[in-house]
């Protein structure tokens, strides 16, 4: 019984043998054949991100769309040399691929929120309403200077150096107002002066400060206007532009050389007052 088993266990060990021997040179052939596909295919990969990422620097992309789409291609490029590499190696696909179309499913369901921010970063880097440097305000009162545009969220630093952090969903959902995009900026300066002021005197004078003024645009001119007749004042509307970096200075300079000018001038600017009657009984 012994002699039998041992028999038997020899035979299958021969067929393991003869087996191993005939399949030997094919499986060496497929593991030689896969190693050479993974190299020539890394090496693709490679040159395939650097003419790409040369073609992205030539139309001037923004640097954050740049680094999102070299990374999709190259998570897609290397999935493609994955399965091709298993394929070489005699594994079914089949497998991989529902694996895959199940994660992808599966992601999708569990970011659907994410997934507005996603499409909203993909609108805002590839329409480019601002760029990074840009002064944006947007419908929500959020204002500040664009720090940075990631794929969810677009970072601003407000005046005050306070850092917020905006989903982009709500960005690209919204009505935003880019002060920087058109490099230049127009004030609308209001000025109240007195009933009894001579108006024609007035508008010269402010407007010699604006030609005085060495952050003040010729093109397009500037523009001194009555605006309203208010409770105590005739209001004025200083209109001059600047660029976009000169825009405050021009702004506070305005305000004191039109103060000084008035005061100069024996124009007065009202403010508010009341009177108030005492009775005695």
């Amino acid at each position: 019984m012994d002699d039998l088993q041992l028999n038997n266990i020899q035979k299958h060990w021969d067929t393991l043998i003869t087996s191993a021997i005939s399949w030997a040179p094919r499986i060496f052939t497929a593991v030689v054949s896969a190693l050479l596909i993974y190299l020539i295919g890394s090496w693709m990969i490679r040159m395939i991100k650097k003419l790409v990422a040369k073609g992205f620097k030539k139309r001037n992309m923004e640097a954050s769309l740049q680094h999102f789409l070299l990374n999709i291609i190259n998570w897609g490029l290397n999935i493609l040399l994955f399965i091709v590499v298993v394929t070489q190696l005699g594994v079914q696909t089949s497998a991989f691929v529902a694996m895959i179309g199940a994660a992808g499913l599966a992601v999708g369901l569990a970011l659907q929120g994410s997934l507005t921010n996603f499409a909203g970063g993909i609108l805002i880097l590839l329409l480019k309403p601002f760029k990074i440097g840009d002064f944006i305000s947007t419908s929500t009162g959020v204002s500040g200077t664009v720090q940075a545009i990631d794929i969810f969220h677009t970072k601003l630093i407000t005046p005050q150096n306070q850092l917020i952090i905006i989903p982009n969903g709500v960005v690209s959902n919204n009505s935003i107002t880019n002060f920087t995009q058109l490099g230049t900026r127009r004030t609308s300066l209001d000025i109240g002066v007195a009933y009894d002021a001579d108006l024609k005197k007035t508008k010269e004078v402010l407007m010699g400060v604006i030609i005085k003024n060495q952050y003040a645009l010729t093109d397009p001119a500037p523009q001194v206007m009555v605006t309203t007749l208010g409770d105590s004042a005739i209001n004025l509307s200083v209109r001059v532009s600047a660029l976009t970096e000169n825009f405050w200075k021009l702004n506070e300079e305005l305000i004191i050389d039109c103060k000084e000018a008035l005061d100069q001038a024996g124009i007065g600017i009202p403010f508010p007052q009341r009177d108030v009657h005492v009775y005695n009984k």
